[in-house]
């Protein structure tokens, strides 16, 4: 049986068994150079004037949500009112301290360095993680995936207490399971802030209009901002590329004037607003508000919201310069517009309700009207793309169906749009502004969802603290103890409010979950059934080079998520037809924990057995950023890989010394000792016009199985042997091409066994089969011409 380790052929091997040793031989995982190049992709040094370019660009497209927060702030804190003044100093003193400790030290300066080579995000995590430790549930890697330009990791000692927490969680199936969990609650929560972030910015910026005509309806404010929804989501196809370039001037000015009219209002109204830096005054409004004091923590939650789309949308610009748009700009500003809220409140408490507009100075109140409605615009724009590229990372990685992903710029690979999902959270986003009608409940939903993925991330980064950057323990349990005390403290605070609205993104949360999870379980079953299945390459061998059927001249391209082995497909179909074609070749499109695959680096082509059977492997690997679009040419770049690898081999033929390397051959009635030779070639990216590869080139002999005659009495130099054998097989292949390409994909049909639990026959027989049914084909994402598709059928129950 096919195994996917590496195998040395010595005596101590063959004591395992000569079918064993024949299986090694014939069918070996593709090796590749080892320690070839190492990571290039770690953060450049800029120049001062490229990195202040990037951190006023970060503006709008990090920054929205966050900037955001200060337009529902004050009345969700206090949605009955306020009785004392010195309320209003207690409750800006946490919002001055939640966004000093986590969006600027936990997020900014801590988790932004836990990046996966730029990417962000939870799935970026997890990525990371997999690379560490052997936490994937899909055991598809091989040693050779390592060895990736992309595939960074740190070395760990096996007695250091990394090395025995990654023990510890590769222990069993069962943390293994924990973990991703654990990554899904927190995904599914992104999810459910991609919803409510657009339906609470939308109707608080929209509510500016009822100021100037305080006898309106509400009615007609949600008819405003449901109108703005719709156009915002309907402008998505588009992408954000065309109007891209407004949304970091738009942003800068929203952050310079609420940070001056905080200023002005902090002058005009109340400068003891600014004793509020002080922290006893948290104290002191405990103690008087009780209870109430501690649920009102909900909407201080609010404004921290957006640190986690901050992480998200990371891929976009460097760290440093998120940092330093931060520090400058973002987070002063908000500082000042909270604190100048806080001083008109001192005087015009009863304004609680709109304190944001009623703060504003009445010369400029329209134009801030504008700039907030598209500031809450960008803001949401900001989360949805977020949420698109969240879907993605979480199809690469097997936990989502497949959707239409289409790439709305041509310069930038992570502005996607998904219009199935576009209009799931429109319609989604609609119910709950229309439903509720009121930002205060829509605010608690909001609340529950971000707090409950900061606890996802924290959770994950005491791992990343542990296995990647190897911190002390005393480190990591000094940061658990600071980020746990301060989320616990608030997700307490927002259970109080679960029936108050706080239950929508547990809802909406639980039902991707569920999506998620069965997802992810239906793709594990599979892959264990490939593997459980797959066909002994002896048995492949011992029909012969004709494999005991007619060989018709075209090549099939047989689809599984095998990298090593022959699928079960393949058999079920050569038993059940009398025909295959001349050239058969394995294709493995296998997805990797890292970001990307870099082009030069995706396809590894090695040969299966003599030449004579004219059997190949191809691999192809991506990574979760990779999956952007149908690929046109996915055809065209196997069968150029295919042609190099020929080429390669027929030129390693040909320069081997007999010493080193012996052709396939056989003396009949003796034992010739079997050799073998591994050589790995990185293309140069001009080696061939339409692309390049690196090919794992697998000369194997086989000398007790097929017999290859070779005339001693013609003498031919190795050049001449080389020249030769590359033109036969290079015409062989190419009219094999000419008679037509096959494409044979397994369409498994999975069940529940009879004797399965109620829940789990739910769950596999009809969620699972009917997103089965409604994902996209692997034919429509290879660009497969239905005329050439064969779909190979079987069921198998789990």
């Amino acid at each position: 049986m096919a195994t996917d380790m590496d195998v040395d052929m010595s005596e101590e091997d063959e004591s395992k068994g000569g079918m064993w040793a024949l299986e090694q031989k014939i069918d070996q995982p593709m090796d590749e150079e080892a320690g070839r190049l190492k990571n290039m992709y770690r953060e450049k040094s800029f120049s001062a004037i490229l990195l202040l370019r990037f951190a006023f660009q970060s503006l709008g497209v990090v920054y929205g949500d966050l900037g955001t927060s200060p337009l529902y702030v004050f009345y969700n804190t206090f949605p009955k009112g306020i009785d004392d003044t010195e309320d209003i100093i207690g409750a800006l003193s946490l919002i001055i301290y939640s966004l000093t400790l986590v969006p600027l030290i936990k997020y900014v300066f801590i988790v932004c360095r836990a990046n996966d080579n730029g990417q962000g995000g939870t799935f970026a995590l997890y990525s990371l993680l997999c690379r560490h430790a052997k936490v994937n549930t899909i055991p598809n890697q091989h040693r050779t995936d390592e060895e990736l330009t992309t595939y960074s990791r740190s070395t760990i000692h096996e007695k250091s207490f990394a090395a025995k927490t990654r023990r510890w969680l590769e222990g069993n199936i069962y943390k293994k399971n924990a973990l991703l969990l654990l990554v899904l609650v927190g995904t599914c929560m992104a999810i459910g802030d991609g919803i409510l972030t657009p339906a609470i910015s939308v109707l608080s910026a929209s509510g500016g209009i009822k100021i100037d005509h305080p006898g309106m309806s509400n009615n007609v404010v949600i008819v405003v901002a449901v109108v703005i929804l719709i156009g915002l989501f309907s402008l998505q196809h588009y992408g954000v590329d065309k109007v891209g370039w407004l949304f970091a001037p738009v942003v800068l000015l929203w952050f310079l004037l609420i940070g001056g009219i905080g200023i002005f209002n902090i002058w005009k109204y109340d400068i003891g607003v600014l004793r509020a830096f002080s922290p006893v005054y948290i104290f002191r409004y405990f103690k008087r508000r009780g209870k109430n004091g501690w649920t009102s923590l909900g909407g201080i939650m609010l404004s921290i919201t957006g640190t986690e789309a901050l992480f998200a949308d990371l891929a976009h610009f460097p760290v440093s310069a998120i940092q330093l748009a931060f520090t400058v700009v973002v987070f002063p500003c908000l500082l000042l517009a909270y604190s100048g809220q806080a001083a008109y409140l001192m005087k015009n408490k009863e304004h609680v309700y709109d304190a944001f507009y009623r703060s504003i100075p009445e010369s400029i109140y329209w134009p801030m009207f504008v700039i907030a409605t598209l500031a809450a615009v960008v803001a949401s724009q900001a989360t949805i793309s977020a949420t698109f590229s969240i879907i993605k990372q979480a199809n690469a990685l097997g936990c989502f169906p497949r959707v239409k992903v289409i790439h709305t710029s041509s310069k930038f690979l992570g502005q996607i749009y998904i219009p199935d999902i576009n209009w799931i959270l429109m319609v989604l986003c609609i119910v709950v502004t229309a439903g509720f009608k009121n930002k205060s409940q829509i605010g608690n939903a909001y609340g529950t969802a971000v707090v409950i993925v900061m606890l996802a991330t924290t959770f994950i980064m005491i791992l990343i603290m542990l296995l990647v950057w190897r911190c002390h323990w005393l480190l990591v349990l000094i940061f658990a103890a600071l980020s746990l005390i301060i989320e616990l403290t608030y997700f307490s605070a927002v259970l109080f409010k679960i029936d108050q609205g706080g239950w929508v993104p547990l809802v909406i949360a639980a039902i991707f979950l569920i999506i998620m999870y069965i997802w992810h379980y239906g793709t594990v079953k599979r892959y264990e059934f490939e593997m459980h299945s797959k066909i002994s390459m002896a048995w492949i061998l011992g029909l012969g080079p004709s494999l005991g059927l007619v060989r018709v001249p075209g090549i099939g391209l047989v689809y599984t998520e095998l990298a090593s082995g022959v699928p079960h497909i393949f058999s079920h179909f050569i038993t059940n037809l009398p025909a295959i074609h001349s050239v058969v070749v394995f294709v493995c499109v296998k997805y990797l924990p890292v970001y990307t695959v870099p082009e030069d680096e995706r396809f590894l082509v090695k040969r299966i057995g003599p030449k004579n059977f004219h059997m190949f492997r191809c691999v192809a690997r991506y990574g979760y950023k990779d999956l952007h679009k149908k690929d046109d040419e996915f055809e065209k770049k196997v069968f150029d890989n295919l042609f190099m690898f020929v080429r390669l081999e027929s030129m390693m033929e040909g320069g081997s010394d007999s010493d080193e390397y012996s052709l396939y051959g056989q003396t009949q009635g003796q034992n010739q000792t079997q050799s073998q030779r591994s050589k790995e070639f990185l293309l140069p990216e001009n080696s061939m016009n339409t692309f390049s590869s690196v090919v794992d080139l697998t000369i194997s002999s086989c000398d007790s199985i097929v017999p290859v005659n070779v005339n001693s009495s013609t003498v031919m130099s190795s050049g001449q042997v080389s020249s030769h054998t590359e033109v036969d097989e290079m015409e062989f292949l190419t009219s094999c091409r000419d008679a037509g390409v096959v494409h044979i994909m397994g369409n498994t049909v999975v069940r529940a066994r009879r004797d399965s639990p109620f829940y789990k026959k739910i769950c596999i027989d009809y969620v699972y089969a009917f997103l089965r049914k409604m994902c996209r084909e692997h034919s429509v994402i290879f660009n497969v011409p239905h005329e050439s598709l064969l779909n190979v059928g079987q069921v198998f129950y789990v």
